[in-house]
């Protein structure tokens, strides 16, 4: 049974803790905008830890970078970026991510619950939690767009949460996010209530999705998708509020449409308007009554290839989080292009190279080697992302 697999997982996680040896470390504490909040450690982050730093990065105007991994060495190459650039950060595992960190072969049917997406995605998070604290940076644990027919996935997520909150007194990740902004209204706010309350319960945040981000990741393609729906309207992030605050202890944040799309694509394709956001907020403020000027968190989906201007933009207006994938991967991908093409003649066999045909190739080809420069080559990138996110020294 998979709860059972889960349960083996959990015990893994249980002496994961148990043999960490770190001392206690301490944030230098946020020079760049004041201190951080005396919450905010090394390591996973979890309920009011979060809401903390997302409440520091709202008033402080920057964003949480917030980037998909795969692989244990895709989560390395994002904690050595935070690190370096003294950053809090995100790192999320999206279904096919999950899936694929599992391993490919892992089954993910209807009929086993998602298994391989479920125990992959347990996995990355483990890892996660074993190396975020010896990094020294703070990290939201975090899983990625969950669309309706995955939701299997997300209830073996949140089973994982429920059994390590029952032994450790936090949930296993930080927060999760539901994307069901192709359903109806309604229902999507339904739903989503309905799973705020749960995770209610066990400290742990919800992020939801409404209107639609354009373009394809992952599988979901809304490529297609009706230009209006791609613009959020006040009174619709006002009804997400409205039936939220009614759940008690709930922590949540919302992807609002603005035009955002997934992907990378030629300039001027990609009509962001990021004053939606700033509309919503003053909007809510006003029937809430709200004492905040942005009683919200909004997240930005859609960021790789975004205007820069656009970017800052939408910081002023609330937003927390930034979603960072394609442009990463093209990082990644590229640090593994340029070292193919600087060393060619050496890759092309076991033995011989230019300096003799007995020579041997090991140290060219070894995996350590081309991957370490893929980590390298994305680690800069997200040191460009972070600065658009006014997020670099954060932490000094």
């Amino acid at each position: 049974m998979l709860s059972m697999r889960i349960v083996c997982a959990i015990a893994l996680a249980t002496a994961i803790e148990a043999v960490s040896v770190v001392p206690n470390l301490n944030l230098r504490g946020g020079g760049k905008f004041g201190k951080l909040p005396d919450s905010i450690k090394p390591g996973v982050l979890y309920g009011d830890q979060v809401k903390d730093l997302l409440e520091h990065a709202k008033k402080n105007c920057y964003a949480i970078p917030a980037v998909n991994c795969v692989t244990s060495s895709s989560v390395n190459q994002v904690l050595e970026a935070a690190a370096k650039y003294k950053s809090p950060v995100m790192i999320q595992f999206s279904n096919g991510g999950s899936q694929f960190y599992a391993g490919k072969t892992v089954p993910s049917t209807k009929e086993n619950g998602l298994k391989g997406c479920v125990l992959g995605a347990i996995s990355g998070a483990l890892h996660v939690k074993q190396m975020a604290e010896h990094y020294g940076v703070p990290v939201i644990l975090h899983s990625d767009h969950c669309a309706k027919k995955l939701l299997p996935w997300f209830d073996g997520m949140l089973e994982a949460d429920e059994k390590h909150f029952k032994e450790h007194g936090t949930p296993l990740f930080s927060s999760h996010m539901l994307d069901l902004s192709e359903e109806p209204h309604d229902e999507n706010i339904a739903t989503c209530t309905k799973y705020l309350e749960r995770m209610a319960k066990i400290n742990c945040m919800l992020e939801m999705e409404i209107g639609i981000t354009g373009g394809e990741e992952d599988g979901v393609n809304n490529e297609g998708a009706k230009p209006e729906d791609l613009y959020s309207k006040p009174e619709e992030v006002y009804q997400v509020v409205e039936s939220f605050s009614k759940v008690p202890g709930a922590m949540y944040s919302i992807a609002a449409a603005f035009g955002n799309v997934h992907g990378v694509y030629k300039a001027g394709n990609v009509k962001l308007s990021p004053e939606i956001l700033g509309k919503a907020q003053a909007y809510i403020k006003e029937q809430t009554k709200s004492p905040e000027e942005k009683p919200v968190f909004f997240v930005f989906h859609g960021g790789s290839g975004s205007e820069k201007d656009k970017i800052k933009e939408a910081l002023n207006y609330g937003v927390i989080k930034f979603n960072i994938d394609t442009d990463i991967q093209w990082a990644a991908w590229d640090g593994v292009r340029q070292f193919e093409k600087e060393k060619h003649d050496y890759l092309q066999g076991q033995i011989g190279n230019p300096e003799g045909e007995d020579k041997p190739n090991k140290k060219f080809y070894d995996p350590r080697v081309w991957i370490r420069k893929s980590e390298e080559a994305a680690v800069k990138r997200l040191g460009e992302a972070f600065d658009d996110l006014n997020s670099v020294n954060v932490l000094d």
